[in-house]
Parts: structure tokens; sequence; C-alpha cells
């Protein structure tokens, strides 16, 4: 058959035209090569080519330019053979491998699952992948773009033209795809998708991507994030145990980029690489449990701190590629340390380059903004009821624990997707479908999320920061709860703070706002949280909310943390609150590592350190953190003299703990204490000690409890409580 012949039968002019404008729909139906009457015909496109010719093992056959349409080119190639694309242009000439040669990358099992919403491995599907397809090497790109008429993958790769790598759209799921050869790791891409109405979408970053530029560039970038050789088997084998609610969790929540900077390199902040050393070390040597990283997920606007994520698989390239992050989370657990990530599933910024409007319509978003905008935020809130969306984020989920090796996570502003009517006046709502507030949709896709993790991944924990009081947040999902393993206690947290920060002389009027967590304390698993809200727009420093002169402001945050730490319930600290940083957090600067050179400060961070080692040696102060016959108030009444007093009990073997505080600038000697058994009782700890800055008051390392009962105890010693302090005593010697 001629070529003239050939051009005429394969490809219409129109069809052609179609092709080399990038508006053909379905381009794997006309480009490569096909059988037609016995004959293997090639169709193959390259607007930079003046020629263009298959180079076969056999030999190299020059195509056939369209008249009309000369990028697009016809021949005949051998039956069976592979072959390779030469172009020549103006004295210059390349090869490349044909994508349109290759078939289907995703399989019938993916699609499927994809369909139907129920893909746990979502990024082993979707996103870029670097394999070897057919028997070349290249990228795999897939996305999810049900609505769009056509998607395109551009990049450096071709020059960012929408014609050149039209994707295949894969049936009823909603996917499209393309292998394209000889690209890999590092390339920068997007996708350029048009609309159902034929309107081209700004250049979206991939939902699925693993990598992205630097901001403000918004390309993804293809990251090969398979083949790290982890070496945390231990770790990962006795994690079950180090997480569980018996065991003592004490978290330092870290915003890495404003942690430590390096003044000496334009003030840049730490890599992932720098941080496995530095902040593990320190982290381990204050001796706390696990590191709170906030949001990490790749994220355009550093102010937004990382809670309105774009790229929910990347790690953010601030601090370095993927597998360093590993290497982060690696030394982190080669030191015992649990890594725990801010969990973004709420809403989601609306930058062009991201998941607003995606393929054109409201795709992962909801199309009313009484339903799907945030005015708080001005972000828009994922439409949990569509099987799809929520599959992305349980997904999203499991795949920061299984392939960052995460320990936990916790699920930022769970309040505002638990209800419809979230910061919104009458009339700026939609109802449930029964009429009520209750976001339905959201609750159930936070009860699937749960259980697949738990399911999914062993040893690992969820955190709800939850500020309401909605039933059941860490109670299972069988029973009727979210699923949760542990519920930050905001409630604890906002009246503790407005009771330290009071006058001494004022605070016997508010003495139960510090007892009255105590009534629903083991409602939940809670974790009692002083986290970066506490300590940033204008709330001020833990240290500057502190009343009085210097010494009882110190004083009294040494108090107020030893109240925390004997108070049940696991512990969280936002950084700088461990060296009582004098200014509030500000992410765009450092902790004030400076104030080191203050004794005052010096004595804190001691008290922190010295307050997690005991947390974690003494059973009765871990072990039942979340049970209620673990605790016991001695004196929760004694209201003029601003004193609490309460027992702790681990399990039946453990020797039991008394807390005993003093929020008044008073020395209070011989006050009498009721105890639970005679003998020698040891001062373990007192937060006026001299190391920790104090005045170095106290019991002279002890007190004797005789038989006289008191306070409901059967024994009781006299016991001296310096001003403004914690004292806590522990049965033996």
């Amino acid at each position: 058959m001629s070529a003239s012949e050939l051009i005429k039968t394969l490809i219409p002019v129109e069809t052609a035209r179609r092709i080399a404008d990038g508006s053909h729909d379905d381009p794997f139906a006309v480009l490569g090569p096909h059988r037609f009457d016995d004959h293997t015909c090639l169709v193959a496109y390259d607007p930079g080519a003046k020629t263009l010719s298959a180079v076969t093992p056999s030999e190299t056959i020059v195509l056939s330019p369209v008249p009309e349409v000369p990028s697009v080119f016809v021949g005949e190639i051998p039956d069976g053979e592979a072959y390779r694309l030469k172009g020549s242009a103006d004295g210059g000439s390349w090869e490349f491998d044909d994508p349109y040669r290759f078939g289907p990358v995703i399989g019938e099992m993916d699609e499927y699952l994809l369909g139907e919403g129920t893909h746990r491995r979502l990024w082993d599907v979707l996103g870029a992948h670097v394999m070897t397809h057919e028997g070349a090497r290249g990228t795999h790109f897939a996305v999810w773009a049900p609505n769009a008429q056509r998607v395109s993958v551009v990049g450096d790769f071709n020059w960012w033209d929408g014609r050149r790598h039209v994707m295949r759209r894969r049936g009823a799921t909603g996917v499209w795809e393309i292998f394209i050869p000889g690209i890999g790791e590092g390339t920068h891409y997007k996708y350029r998708i048009v609309g159902p109405d034929g309107t081209v979408q700004p250049l979206k970053a991939d939902p699925v991507g693993f990598g992205s530029q630097h901001p403000p560039e918004t390309a993804s970038i293809v990251r090969d994030i398979s083949g790290y050789g982890w070496k945390d088997e231990r770790w990962m084998s006795e994690r079950a145990s180090r997480d569980a609610r018996t065991a003592p969790i004490s978290v330092y929540e870290v915003h890495l980029g404003s942690w430590k900077r390096r003044h000496e390199e334009d003030n840049r902040m730490l890599s992932y690489k720098e941080a496995a050393v530095e902040l593990i070390d320190y982290v381990h040597d204050l001796g706390f449990t696990h590191i709170e990283f906030m949001p990490l997920s790749e994220h355009p606007f550093d102010g937004s701190w990382g809670y309105q994520p774009v790229g929910l698989y990347a790690p953010t390239v601030r601090h370095g590629p993927p597998h360093e992050f590993r290497d982060l989370v690696e030394a982190a657990h080669e030191k015992d340390i649990g890594v725990i990530l801010d969990w973004v599933p709420g809403h989601f910024p609306t930058d062009a380059h991201g998941l607003g409007r995606f393929d054109g319509t409201a795709l992962y978003e909801h199309a009313d903004p009484r339903e799907g905008f945030h005015k708080d935020w001005n972000t828009l809130i994922f439409n949990y009821g569509r099987v799809e969306v929520s599959n992305y984020l349980i997904s999203n989920a499991i795949y920061w624990l299984k392939e960052y090796h995460v320990d936990g996570l916790r699920v930022d502003a769970v309040a505002s997707m638990l209800y419809r009517d979230y910061s919104r006046n009458e009339g700026e709502w939609v109802p449930n479908k029964h009429g009520g507030r209750e976001n339905l949709e959201a609750i159930d896709m936070l009860q699937r999320m749960n259980t697949a993790v738990y399911g999914e991944v062993d040893g690992i924990m969820t955190v709800a920061e939850e500020s309401t009081s909605f039933p059941g947040v860490s109670r299972p999902v069988d029973t009727g709860g979210l699923g949760f393993g542990y519920k930050w206690n905001m409630g604890w947290m906002n009246d503790t703070l407005e009771y330290i920060k009071l006058e001494p002389i004022y605070r016997k009027y508010h003495h139960h706002q510090m007892t009255f967590g105590l009534h629903y304390a083991f409602s939940e698993n809670f974790i009692l949280p002083i986290s970066h809200d506490e300590v940033v727009h204008g709330k001020g420093s833990m240290l500057s909310r502190m009343p009085g002169n210097e010494w009882e402001r110190f004083a009294n945050l040494r108090a107020y943390y030893g109240f925390m730490w004997g108070h049940p319930g696991k512990k969280l600290l936002f950084m700088g609150c461990e060296i009582a940083q004098p200014a509030e957090w500000a992410q765009s600067g450092e902790v004030d590592w400076g104030v080191l050179d203050n004794p005052n400060h010096k004595g804190i961070q001691r008290l922190i350190r010295d307050l997690n080692t005991l947390y974690r040696a003494m059973p009765a102060l871990h072990v039942k953190d979340c049970e209620e016959d673990g605790f016991q108030w001695i004196e929760a009444n004694a209201v003029e003299d601003s004193i609490y007093a309460w027992l702790r009990r681990g399990g039946p073997d453990d020797p039991p703990v008394v807390v005993i505080c003093n929020f008044t600038p008073v020395e209070r000697r011989d006050w009498l204490c009721g105890l639970p058994i005679e003998g020698k009782w040891r001062e373990a700890l007192n937060t006026d000690a001299e190391i920790y800055g104090g005045g170095n008051r106290g019991n002279l390392g002890g007190v004797i409890a005789t038989s006289e009962g008191f306070q409901g105890q059967p024994a009781s010693a006299r016991v001296t409580l310096p001003p403004l302090s914690t004292v806590v005593l522990t049965y033996g010697t």
C-alpha cells in the first residue's frame, strides 16, 4: 500500500489535525502501531520534526507526513519488531521511544478497586512511578479526573506542551494513565486537564505525587520511593507495647522549620538528615517518648504551618527528598522515639495548582459552598460522601504509616469535620439527611480510616484534636465510637491555663478549674496538650502568662509542669516550652536557644527532663493514665490554701505515688497529708529544688507516714510544701 493510500485509509485529515492540536480524546486509538489488513501500520506525532523515522532492529523506515498536517507521520513497520522514533530538523536529530506503543499498566483488579473506592494502596496505582514496562525504563503516570475531556502530562521533558503526551482513559474509573519511557527521578511535571466544557484548567500538581518543587514553585517531581533499606526491625516489632494505653507517652511537638535555623547559611531550615542527628539527640536527652511533627505534607504557604496541604503524598521538600525523611524516622526509632505526624484531612487550599475544581468540576470538594468552603480559613472541604475522595484520604493515612514507618497520626481540626454548622451562622449550612448538624459522611470516613489503619498496621496510634464533647472519640468503632486511640484534652488545657495565669490571691475563687477535668478524665483516652496553638497569635509564651515577679513566674511554671506530669493523661509539650522561652512562637524564627545561658531557663529544661524520667520510671504515673481506678483525690477542696493532693496507682505490685501542688507563694510547713501506707515515702521530685531554679525547700529526701489516718487515708505525714511548687512522693526507699 502506498504512503498516500495508507494516510488516506488510516488517518483522515481531521483526525490528524486533532492529534496535532492535542484535542483528540483518545490518541491511543490513533497513534502507535496498529494492525491493518495483515500489516502493522504506525502513526506517530512529533511537532518539532521535519522528518520522522521508525528505527527497528532490522531497518530504518522513513515515515510519511500527512500533507495537511506535517507533524503527524504514517508508515508501515515490520510485524512484531520493537522500534524507536528518530526525528530531525534544522540539522539536528534526536531519538526516543514512542509512548503510544506501550500497553496499559493498571490492571483489572486495580480498576475494580479504584471504581469501588476501596483501594487501600492507592499510591501504588496513581501518581508517578519509575518502572520498567514492556522492556523500557521510564515513568508511569496515572491520575483520577473522571469529568475531563482530556488529560496530558506536561513537564520539562516535553516543553510543557499539552499536545505531546495525552493520556489513556481507563473506562469507568475516571483514571487516566500513560507510560513515558526515558524519564525518571527528578523530572518536573504537572497535568494539563481539559474540563467537560472544553475549558483548559490551570496546570495541576499531582494529587498522589511523591515530590514537589520548592515553594513558591508548584510542579510535582518524579520521586522513586521504592527500595529504601529500613533497619528499624527491632523498633517495629516492639512498637505495639510502646504505644499501648498502659505505656508512658510523652510527646515533644515540633515545627521543623522553626526548631533550629542555620544562621551562617542565610538562616535556612534544617534538613531531614540534620534533624536526624540534632533534633533526635535532643529529644532523646530530654526523655520524651515521641516527636509529633506539625504537618510535613507539601504545602504552598509557609504561614499555614503545613495545615493547608496541596501534596498529601509528598514530604515537603523544604527539608529534603523522601528518602531523607525516612532517614529522620529511622534515626528516631534507633533512639527508641516514636514519630507522630499531624495529618490534615479536613480541608485544602484554593491554590490554582491544587485539588480545587481539579477536572473542571467540584471533584474533591462540594459544589455548594455551604458544604464545601471554610470561611475561617478560606479553604475547601473534602466531599467525604464521594467514595473516591474518602478512599484518597484513607489510603493516604495508610501510606504515611506503611511507606515512612510513621508511628501515629494526629488528625487536625476534627471538630470542623464532625459538624456541618461548624463556625457557620443560621442559613449558612446544609443539614444532614436526618435534619441534624452532624456530618455523617465525615464521621463515616473517620471511622473507616481508624478501622483501616489499626487493621493494616500493627502498633500505631491515631490522635484526634477534637475540641467539643462529641461522644466516643477514642472508643471503638464497633461500639459507635470514632475509633481514635487518643483525644487531645482541650477542656483540661483551657481550664488549667486560665487558672495558672491568675494572681495567686485570686486562685481560691477559681479553685475547681483545676479539679474539673477529673470529672471526665476517663471518658476518653486523653493526651494533655500544651501545643503550638497556646503560644501564638498574641497568647504569649507559657512563661509570659505566669503572674508575679521573675522568681514567681518561673516557680509558677515549674509547679504547673509538675501538676501536668502528675495528672492522669499522656503528655504533649510544644517546642520552646521546655526551656520557658520568653517570647511566643514565630514560624519564621527558631527556638530561643540563647536563654539557656540563664540558670532559670536551664532549670526548667532540667525539670522537664526529670519529669519525663520520673514519668517513665514510675508505673503509677502512666500505667493507668486512662483508667479511673488509677486515680484518687486526697485533697481537692483546700480552696483557701490553693493546695491539691492526689494518689496515682499502677499495677498491684507498683509503688503508689502522691502528687501535692501548692499554688500560692506561701510555704506550708508541716502540712498534714493523708497517705495510703505508713512508712518511708521518698521525695521523688520537688519543683522548688535548687537545680531547677528554686529555693531548695523541701522534705530532706522524704517523710515518714504514721498510722494516724487522715483525709480518708489510713496513714498520714507532715509535708513541707514550698511556695508555688509541686512535690511528688513515692512509697519506699
